[in-house]
């Protein structure tokens, strides 16, 4: 990529921010040049800012421990001067963060998002790279309909879905069709260490608010097909979710039944996800997994603490694959929540937009 792109980051005190600030230190294609959070944090640098709540194994990047923070709102204008993108992870209710999203979008910046706000807006795409890149044209539509010419808002979907989504699409050939999943969630998705949430250690809660719909819904989005500008969500899967939270750090996993069609053997199985035609591999964008889904074997794999760092975060690891007498076949499948299901994919989805020329040097 011969251009470098300026990226801001809006929410970056918070778990997510700080992951996206993590995974974008010596970046080749984007540098950080802002960071933005709430009023009580800006004016300070951001080491100072994030002193005392830096939630990673890693320190704070060196290049961006000087930057001073800005107000997410208050300095947009010049936040939009100075960047081509921002990567948002606002903690904030949806109405908030749609208009702050939408303001940056109309001052000329591409918004790639990690918040729900947007998921379900009509002209905004919600990408996983390697499941749905051609909805990346419905920007052609979001920015015809609303007058903007180098901004854009592209979301990812909830981090519960990656791993499963994955798979599922690719045993698309055998028609899955009834999907049943329990969802076992980290606690860094709720934005938690054990050191700031000690009521998770040796516990599991069975309620996730809001978990089980999305889990439920946004795929079918993701599958759906782009016409008159919208996606028209699919309608012949169905999806029923338990999302419950686990007392782990990183690494959301998933136990799946899933009806087909036509039942794949399990080399079929084995063969269609190992083998899976990833449709952005042409690009050889820098975080995109060389192989996106393995395939354990072993009776007790795929394990978080083991697993979850596969091909940098960014893969998916599946095992246990079983017969089932109420469906057809069961397996358990494994993604890193905070690097694939938040700031990892969001970064992926702003390298697919640069290599399809959506993301522009302003």
């Amino acid at each position: 990529m011969a251009n470098s792109f300026r990226a801001g980051v809006l929410g970056a005190t918070g778990m997510v921010g700080q992951r996206f600030v993590s995974l974008l230190d010596g970046h080749p294609w984007f540098t950080v040049t802002a960071v933005a959070a709430s009023p009580r944090s800006a004016g300070r640098s951001y080491e100072a800012a994030v002193d005392g709540r830096w939630a990673l194994e890693t320190s704070v990047p060196e290049g961006v421990r000087e930057l001073i923070v800005q107000a997410v709102e208050a300095d947009a204008e010049a936040i939009a001067a100075g960047v081509d993108l921002v990567f948002c992870a606002l903690d904030l209710d949806k109405e908030s963060i749609r208009r702050i999203e939408e303001r940056y979008a109309a001052l000329g910046v591409a918004v790639i998002s990690n918040n729900s706000a947007h998921r379900w807006t009509a002209d905004v795409p919600m990408l996983m790279p390697e499941v749905n890149p051609e909805h990346v044209k419905l920007i052609d539509y979001q920015r015809q309909q609303r007058g903007w010419d180098t901004g854009l808002i592209a979301v990812k979907p909830n981090c519960s879905i990656q791993s499963y989504v994955s798979v599922l699409t690719a045993l698309r050939e055998f028609g899955p069709r009834a999907v049943q999943v329990t969802s076992m969630q980290a606690i860094s998705g709720a934005g938690k260490t054990f050191a700031t949430w000690p009521e998770m250690v040796d516990t599991v809660n069975p309620y996730i608010s809001g978990e089980e719909e999305k889990s439920e819904r946004e795929p079918l989005k993701i599958w759906g097909s782009l016409t008159d500008g919208a996606i028209a969500p699919l309608e012949d899967v169905t999806i029923e979710a338990t999302c419950v939270r686990v007392p782990v750090s990183d690494g959301h996993m998933a136990a799946v039944a899933v009806r087909f069609d036509r039942p794949p053997s399990h080399e079929e199985f084995v063969k269609a996800v190992t083998e899976y035609d990833n449709p952005i591999r042409q690009y050889d964008l820098p975080s995109a997994p060389q192989q996106l889904i393995a395939y354990h074997a072993e009776d007790d794999r795929p394990q978080t603490r083991l697993d979850r760092d596969y091909e940098r975060g960014m893969g998916i690891s599946v095992g246990r694959l079983r017969d089932s007498t109420l469906s057809d076949l069961q397996f358990v499948s494994l993604s890193h929540n905070t690097i694939r299901g938040a700031a990892g994919g969001a970064i992926l989805m702003a390298e697919l937009l640069v290599a399809k020329g959506y993301i522009t040097n302003r």
